[in-house]
């Protein structure tokens, strides 16, 4: 087992560690729960970013259950791995983890690229998800280029809090880094997320924020209604919906998937 250390986070106690899968090396940080009974939750996160951005809304969910928050090879904590990643490849590392944890049942949640990744394992590793939640899913057909997504992230940052931004910048910056995020800029533009969708069987929410300039909600209606058992919820906030109202997601987790 790999040694953690213990942190907290807004007076909530947690564990991070790190580990090796397929020679792609992540880093975890681990929410115990803070009461018997509930569910297992694994939270993947997008492009550029780490699990940091995950810490609000893991702190409202180990109030009933576990949470797992993965670093991806090459983000947030986790060493850059001086080769190219596919989207395939960290669906590998996660289903890597989350055979070897032993992890029981767990709600895989992904956002923006997250979701892309999310996706990928459930359909590579059909008998490890039951459950999914797409925060934010990324991109639609017909505007898979650099140009139009950047400019709506620039414009979405504008209706981020300050102290979302600063997280999300300081992770792209300092913690991914520009040749990083560059390597990995054409998996996530050349995806197309829509095509695998139909093939999922696991019980899915689409979740999306109303003022969300990334990701529209026709489309997140449209990632949806693609999944067999899939629904909808709308609610309020930019695109890092899970670092604004955590509270809000946290109980859409919860009223689907229970406990």
């Amino acid at each position: 087992m790999a040694t953690e250390i213990e942190s907290r986070f807004r007076g909530t106690t947690y564990f991070t560690s790190r580990d090796e899968y397929n020679e792609l090396a992540v880093v975890v940080q681990r929410f115990p729960a803070r009461a018997v009974g509930g569910r297992n939750y694994v939270l993947v996160h997008g492009i550029g970013v780490s699990s940091r951005y995950f810490q609000p809304l893991a702190r409202e969910l180990a109030k009933a259950g576990t949470v797992w928050l993965l670093d991806l090879p090459g983000y947030g904590a986790a060493p850059n791995p001086r080769q190219d990643v596919s989207i395939g490849d960290h669906a590998e590392v996660v289903a890597a983890f989350l055979a070897r944890s032993g992890i029981d049942d767990p709600v895989i949640v992904g956002h923006s690229m997250g979701c892309q990744v999310v996706t990928e394992l459930a359909v590579r590793h059909p008998e490890l998800v039951t459950d999914i939640a797409l925060l934010a899913p990324t991109i639609e057909r017909g505007q898979r280029r650099l140009l139009t997504q950047s400019t709506r992230l620039s414009l979405d940052m504008l209706r981020e809090p300050l102290i979302a931004n600063w997280v999300v910048l300081t992770d792209y910056v300092f913690r991914c880094g520009l040749p990083y995020y560059l390597r990995q800029l054409p998996h996530l533009l050349g995806d197309a997320i829509e095509d695998r969708l139909p093939l999922i069987d696991a019980r899915a929410v689409v979740i999306v924020g109303h003022r969300d300039r990334v990701v529209p909600t026709t489309w997140a209606a449209e990632v949806a209604s693609l999944l067999p058992n899939g629904e909808l919820s709308i609610v309020e906030g930019p695109h890092v919906i899970m670092y604004t109202d955590p509270t809000s997601i946290a109980a859409v987790l919860e009223r689907r998937f229970g406990s």
